[in-house]
């Protein structure tokens, strides 16, 4: 696990870029196709290797939480409540208070389940929500970050192969 080397960008920019037609709709069954990108050409450098516990860029599928709006002021608004409540303390958002504002804020129907993606598998969510998905660390809340769909927060709650 975790042999991918290189720093972590929770906030889904750099290279990377998938397909402009791919979709990252984590309300819908995610068919959409990825770009043959980094995002799994990371996965494969490095094996054989012994590598960090954290899992990141090498895990198969991930167990997440997010926030979707339209607008930027109002997913920033919801991030200024984690930051106040919890990250500014350098805290962990518990998943059961991260809900309650996927609740509040998100425009995504998961934001009735609390925002609740459960597990996905690479190359379901293309683009940069797959890419922030995939380099949170379990427990931590990504930075706000845009995609097709929107603005995005993602809690990262596991990683399994």
């Amino acid at each position: 696990m975790g042999k991918d080397s290189k720093p972590k960008d929770a906030g889904g920019k750099g290279k990377g870029k998938q397909a402009a037609g791919a979709s990252d709709d984590s309300a819908s069954k995610g068919k959409g196709k990825q770009a043959a990108g980094a995002s799994d050409d990371s996965a494969s450098k490095g094996k054989g290797k012994a590598g960090k516990a954290d899992g990141l860029g090498t895990c198969t599928y991930v167990k997440a939480r997010h926030i979707l709006c339209e607008k930027q002021g109002k997913i920033n608004e919801a991030y200024k409540k984690l930051q106040d409540g919890w990250l500014s303390n350098g805290d962990k958002v518990p998943p059961a208070e991260f809900a309650k504002l996927a609740a509040e804020y998100s425009e995504c129907p998961s934001g009735k389940k609390g925002g609740d993606l459960g597990w996905f598998p690479r190359g379901k969510m293309a683009g940069p929500f797959q890419e922030v998905a995939f380099s949170t660390v379990v427990g931590a809340t990504s930075a706000p970050f845009k995609s097709t769909h929107g603005y995005h927060i993602i809690l990262c709650e596991g990683r399994k192969n």
